[in-house]
């Protein structure tokens, strides 16, 4: 886990059960092959979180990113409408714009050989192509992906035939909606690779189960004794009573597959965790908070959130190593603390299978 919430409970169903479940084989932790087919059943048909509307500020702004393995980015338009794209050039797969954030000016333009494509995906020119008398530009539009909203927060989605974002995050809209984060401004961001599979840190930010041994700043905050894990598909609420005067007052939760969204009264925080690989993960913190929050107040609130990122790498990196080692194969469930596990695993199982 990675950060709390207040005590006031939260109106969503638990799962939890009397039996402990038996968890996923270590070798799903491992094996390339696993991987490559979780990046198309899981991340193919998912909604992926890409970052906030306010960072492209005209048109030809964008931001872009790799997502495990899938080049994605989002543009603004001259008309003003944010639409998503694979970052992938229809003649030979060359790259179009920089990972990161920036702006392309009117067009977008391929770096490889200077295919140059509208802001609305439309391919205007192939540069010197010569003569061809069956190719046709109306053909080679870029690869358009599904681009939604959410209160500001942009996504995308490859599946045409996904549920809607709207329908699909309902269950944190309901948390959330009353909060008023659209009065929070993105202020930093944060990024750090892990040397573990994307599926042992996500199952670390599920449970609280470890905090009374991984966290002794958060431990001596939160009664850890007293945290509870509940879960209203396809998003996992969290909430943890503060001890004495503590201030953890807030909303946290987790969107399937691997995003955290965390929301206090003076600040939000966006936890991105993507696989770069079978056994790398990048986690990406987009920081939002007041526009008139003091600068001591954010940097104390980014520096408190780091040393809880410390913690859970090293413990995450470390029990990935022993997932590796090929000692461990399968182990069993807290029904009290790990019903959220449960419920990702099962999840993660339902997609390989469909595979």
């Amino acid at each position: 886990m990675h950060a709390t919430i207040g005590a006031q409970p939260l109106t969503v169903p638990v799962l939890m059960s009397s039996t402990a479940v038996q968890t996923l084989p270590a070798a799903l932790y491992r094996e390339r092959e696993t991987y490559q087919t979780e990046r198309r059943a899981v991340f193919g048909h998912s909604w992926l979180f890409l970052g906030h509307e306010s960072q492209l500020v005209g048109p030809g702004s964008y931001i872009s990113l790799s997502f495990a393995g899938f080049p994605l980015f989002a543009v603004r338009g001259k008309d003003g409408v944010i639409r998503a794209f694979h970052n992938v050039c229809r003649h030979r797969a060359g790259p179009l714009v920089e990972d990161g954030a920036g702006s392309c000016g009117e067009n977008i333009v391929c770096r490889y050989h200077g295919w140059r494509y509208a802001l609305d995906g439309r391919l205007a020119s192939a540069r010197d192509f010569g003569p061809a008398s069956d190719f046709d530009v109306r053909d080679y539009g870029l690869i358009a992906l599904r681009c939604e909203t959410w209160h500001g927060f942009l996504f995308a989605n490859m599946d045409a035939n996904a549920p809607s974002l709207e329908q699909t995050i309902a269950p944190l809209e309901r948390e959330a909606g009353a909060l008023g984060i659209e009065r929070f401004v993105f202020k930093r961001f944060e990024t750090h690779e892990i040397k573990c599979n994307w599926k042992t840190y996500v199952e670390n930010y599920l449970e609280g189960y470890h905090i009374q041994d991984v966290h002794p700043g958060l431990n001596a905050a939160v009664d850890a004794r007293r945290y509870e894990v509940n879960v209203a598909p396809p998003v996992i609420f969290h909430r943890a009573p503060p001890k004495g005067d503590a201030t953890v007052a807030g909303l946290w939760a987790w969107l399937w597959p691997c995003l955290g969204v965390n929301v206090y009264t003076d600040g939000m925080m966006m936890e991105r965790m993507s696989p770069v690989g079978h056994d790398r993960t990048r986690l990406d913190y987009l920081y939002f908070f007041p526009a008139d929050l003091p600068t001591a107040e954010v940097e104390r609130a980014i520096g408190s959130s780091a040393a809880t990122t410390a913690e859970d790498i090293r413990i995450t990196e470390a029990v990935q190593r022993n997932l590796d080692a090929g000692v461990y194969e399968t182990g069993r469930l807290s029904p009290k603390h790990e019903g959220g596990v449960a419920w990702f695993q099962g999840r993660i199982l339902e997609a390989l299978d469909r595979a």
